[in-house]
C-alpha cells in the first residue's frame, strides 16, 4: 500500500475506518451510539469546550480519536478537538507505529516529549501507579497550554468494572473510575471518560474488522519484566481480576452488569461508613437521632419544622447558607410542602 499523506483530503483506508463506524450496524449501535450516551449522560462535552483527546497509541485511544472526529461531524454546540500524544520515552519503532497511525488514520496528532520513562524505571514499589499519575500531570499540564479545558481518556466500560472490583478486593475501599473528574492541582481542568459505556470486545472486534495493528503495551518496564521471566501480565491484579470475572460469569451472566450498576445505586443508608470531600462520616453519627423521628406525619412534620428554625431563624438565613437565590429556595420549598400535602391527604 502506498504511503497516504495526512494532510491529503482524499484518504480511502480512513473513510473506509470512518465509515465503518457509522455505516456498518454493529459497530454504529456498539461504538458510536455507546460513546454519545455516555456524553449526553454524564455531560461530558459541553459548548465551548476545547478538549485535548489523549492517545497513547493503543486501540482504545485511537478508536476514542475517531469517534471525537464523527462527533464533530455531526455536533450541535461549538466545541474544540486537539489530538495530543505524549512520548514518556517511547523506542523509535513505538513512536514510529503511533505516528504511522495516525496518518493512517487521518487523525492530526500534536505530540510533545517527556523523560516519565527513566524517571520510574528503577522504582520498585509500584512504578506503573507512579507513571499513570506523572503521565496524567504531564497531560493536564500540555492540555492547559494548547488552551484546553479538559482531556479525555480512553478508559472503557470492563476498566470501569474491573477497578471497582479492584478497590474491593485489593485496596479494601468501595471506589470505581468516574466518568469525569475536576483536577485537584490544574485549575479549570477536567478529565472525561467518554467509552465509559464501550466493551473492550466490541473495540477488538472494530480493530480486527479494519485490520489495524495498534501498540499493546510500549512501556520500558514491563518489556524489560517480560524479558527476564515470561509473561508477567498474568501475575497483574487487573489480569486475576479480568479472570474472576470471567469465571462469575459461566454461573452469572449478568455479573458486569451487575458490578458496574452497584456504583449507580448505592444505598448510604445501608453502609458502615463513607468518605466524601476528604471527610468520614459514619452511621452511628446520626443513628440515634434517625431512631428519635416519629412516624406519624404529621409529628414528622413539627419536628422537621422546629429543627429548620433551631438552625436556620429566617429564610434568608438558610439561602445564604446554600448560596443559592431566594426564589429559588422559595420554588423548591413550594414543591416540598405540595408533595407533603399530597401525601398527608393519604393518611386523613
Amino acid at each position: 500500500m502506498s504511503e497516504i499523506n495526512q494532510k491529503d483530503p482524499v484518504n480511502a483506508r480512513a473513510r473506509a475506518v470512518e465509515q465503518s463506524l457509522t455505516q456498518r450496524r454493529c459497530f454504529k449501535e456498539k461504538l458510536f451510539h455507546r460513546f454519545t450516551k455516555a456524553i449526553v449522560d454524564y455531560q461530558l462535552v459541553e459548548p465551548n469546550d476545547k478538549i485535548a483527546v489523549c492517545i497513547s497509541g493503543g486501540k482504545d485511544s485511537m478508536l476514542m480519536a475517531k469517534l471525537f472526529q464523527e462527533l464533530k461531524r455531526h455536533n450541535k454546540f461549538p466545541f474544540e478537538l486537539v489530538f495530543m500524544v505524549m512520548d514518556p520515552g517511547y523506542n523509535s519503532k513505538n513512536r514510529q507505529q503511533i505516528e504511522s497511525n495516525a496518518e493512517l488514520l487521518d487523525v492530526p496528532i500534536t505530540v510533545f516529549e517527556s523523560d516519565i520513562f527513566n524517571s520510574v524505571h528503577n522504582v520498585e514499589k509500584s512504578p506503573c501507579y507512579l507513571c499513570a499519575r506523572m503521565r496524567r500531570g504531564h497531560l493536564y499540564k500540555k492540555a492547559q497550554v494548547l488552551g484546553c479545558n479538559k482531556i479525555a481518556l480512553g478508559h472503557h466500560y470492563d476498566d470501569v468494572i474491573e477497578t471497582t472490583l479492584m478497590s474491593m478486593l485489593w485496596g479494601g475501599q468501595i471506589q470505581t473510575m468516574m466518568p469525569k473528574l475536576h483536577s485537584t492541582n490544574f485549575k479549570g481542568m477536567q478529565l472525561i471518560r467518554p467509552m465509559y459505556y464501550i466493551r473492550e470486545a466490541d473495540v477488538i472486534a472494530w480493530r480486527d474488522y479494519n485490520r489495524l495493528t495498534f501498540l499493546r503495551c510500549a512501556c520500558r518496564f514491563t518489556e524489560a519484566l517480560e524479558g527476564e521471566s515470561g509473561d508477567r501480565e498474568s501475575a497483574s491484579k487487573r489480569k486475576e481480576t479480568k479472570q474472576l470475572i470471567e469465571q462469575l460469569k459461566k454461573t452469572n451472566p449478568s455479573v458486569e452488569a451487575n458490578i458496574f450498576n452497584s456504583m449507580h445505586n448505592v444505598a448510604l443508608d445501608a453502609v458502615i461508613a463513607y468518605k466524601t470531600k476528604g471527610e468520614k462520616h459514619h452511621f452511628l453519627d446520626t443513628y440515634k437521632e434517625a431512631s428519635m423521628l416519629p412516624n406519624d406525619p404529621m409529628i414528622l412534620l413539627s419536628y422537621i419544622n422546629t429543627k429548620l428554625r433551631d438552625e436556620y431563624p429566617s429564610l434568608d438565613a438558610l439561602c445564604d447558607d446554600l448560596q443559592a437565590d431566594r426564589a429559588e429556595i422559595e420554588q423548591k420549598l413550594s414543591a416540598v410542602d405540595y408533595t407533603y400535602n399530597a401525601e398527608l391527604n393519604r393518611f386523613v
